[in-house]
């Protein structure tokens, strides 16, 4: 049974735009949301405090007047304005401050490399091979998880399980205690088979299927995503985000 042919993507909130580590602009992937036939699409590039590639916060302005201005330009696709925070192990366990969320429609989040106060190189190391200390390393990630999710209102945890060891069951309790839905991301790989097949055993998560575009024409991407979770037994009413063509 071919499932990918059978649903839809009604909506993609993970893409990237120059605004941080993305190729093509907001127009560009607005553009692309609108002629896939999504229903709507969040702008959420990397958080500031990324190293290498975050959004500048002199930016958050100018990127709500380009969001404001998609709106005007095409009003049959719902255009929203989010940020992919870092998840970090110092204050609130965010990148984002408090204070900055009235500046987004809501706020994803994940963990990545490249930030000061999230074990980047241990992290790193562990993903090369080098497993010395795991069991710590694991506790490490996951308690820095669960802190971002209780001290924070995140609407999404981007890629579960990417770039280091995690205890995907316990993070998959507290998202179903905080309403975090849990991605499926199609270009990180994360959640893995295994992984959605661990988290769907706490029975009120719900998943979301995201592109993470990083190029226009990634934008609106969900198949693998979809056959990944198929492959997990997932049932497929608990992403959020696909409905069944008529």
């Amino acid at each position: 049974m071919d499932n990918t042919g059978r649903y839809r993507l009604v909506y993609d909130l993970h893409t990237h735009t120059t605004y941080s580590h993305g190729k093509g602009s907001v127009e560009e992937n607005v553009r692309e949301a609108f002629n896939k036939k999504l229903n709507f699409i969040a702008i959420s590039d990397h958080g500031p405090g990324h190293l290498f590639y975050g959004v500048n916060r002199g930016d958050f302005v100018n990127l709500r007047n380009d969001i404001e201005r998609m709106n005007v330009k095409y009003p049959k696709l719902n255009v929203r304005m989010s940020v992919e925070a870092n998840i970090v192990k110092a204050g609130s366990g965010l990148d984002i401050k408090p204070e900055e969320f009235e500046e987004f429609d809501f706020v994803i989040a994940g963990y990545h490399y490249g930030l000061f106060g999230c074990s980047c190189i241990r992290n790193w190391l562990w993903n090369k091979g080098f497993r010395y200390g795991e069991e710590k390393l694991k506790k490490s990630n996951t308690d820095m998880v669960i802190n971002a999710l209780k001290s924070n209102d995140i609407s999404i945890l981007t890629h579960p399980g990417d770039k280091g060891p995690f205890d995907i069951r316990a993070i998959a309790e507290v998202c179903a205690e905080t309403d975090t839905l849990m991605e499926i991301n199609t270009w990180h790989g994360h959640m893995t088979e295994e992984e959605i097949r661990i988290a769907a055993e706490v029975k009120d998560v719900k998943f979301i299927i995201s592109s993470d575009a990083h190029t226009p024409d990634r934008v609106g991407d969900f198949e693998s995503g979809l056959e990944r979770a198929v492959k997990a037994g997932l049932d497929l009413d608990r992403i959020v985000n696909i409905e069944e063509i008529k």
